[in-house]
This record gives C-alpha cells, structure tokens and sequence, in this order.
C-alpha cells in the first residue's frame, strides 16, 4: 500500500532539486566560495534537476574562480573550450550582473 503516482514521485523530485538549487543560491549570496563553486558544478554536469547550460556552470565558476576557488579556475577553462566567444561574454556579462546587484543589495 506504498503506492506512489510516477508524478508525485517526479514532483517531490522537482521539489527536493529546487530547494538544492536554492540552498546553494542562498549560500552564494551570502558569500559562501564553494557554494558558488557546486553551482558551477551542477549547471555543468546537468545534475541535482538542473540542466546542464554551460552559460550558467561558466558564470558561476568564474565568480568562484574570482574568489580565489582555484578548482573552479580549471573547471572554467575545461568547459571554455566547448563554448563559443559570445558564450563566454555572456557568461562574463551574467557574472558582473550577479556581482553589480549583490553589491546594490549590500548598500
């Protein structure tokens, strides 16, 4: 009588992956290095419900990588070499975003 619908299962899932994701941001915002750095991870490998976007793993490797996370250096060279020139500019540009609106939150 342990039945669970294949669509609750997957929304738990979704749920547990969104609260990850979430924890991670938060950690991130809050100044946590490798928190910024998992981030990267699973936005490059596709795991913990994301999908892997490369523009996404770049960005947060880079502002790891800018923290002084030196894995995160080798990480973003690794998957710049499977990224276009204007993948990476966007990637830079999102990063400086990210950094431009945590400092208008600190002030």
């Amino acid at each position: 009588m342990n039945n669970i619908d294949t669509a609750s299962a997957t929304e738990l899932t979704d749920n547990s992956a969104d609260l990850m994701v979430a924890k991670y941001l938060a950690a991130a915002a809050a100044g946590e290095i490798s928190a910024l750095f998992e981030l990267g991870v699973m936005y490059s490998t596709g795991s913990h419900g994301v999908s892997s976007d490369l523009i996404e793993a770049h960005k947060w490797f880079n502002l790891a990588a800018s923290k002084g996370h030196e894995e995160a250096g080798w990480c973003r060279a690794d998957i710049s070499d499977e990224m276009t020139a204007r993948e990476i500019a966007e990637a830079q540009r999102q990063a400086r975003q990210w950094l431009a609106a945590g400092r208008r939150a600190a002030a």
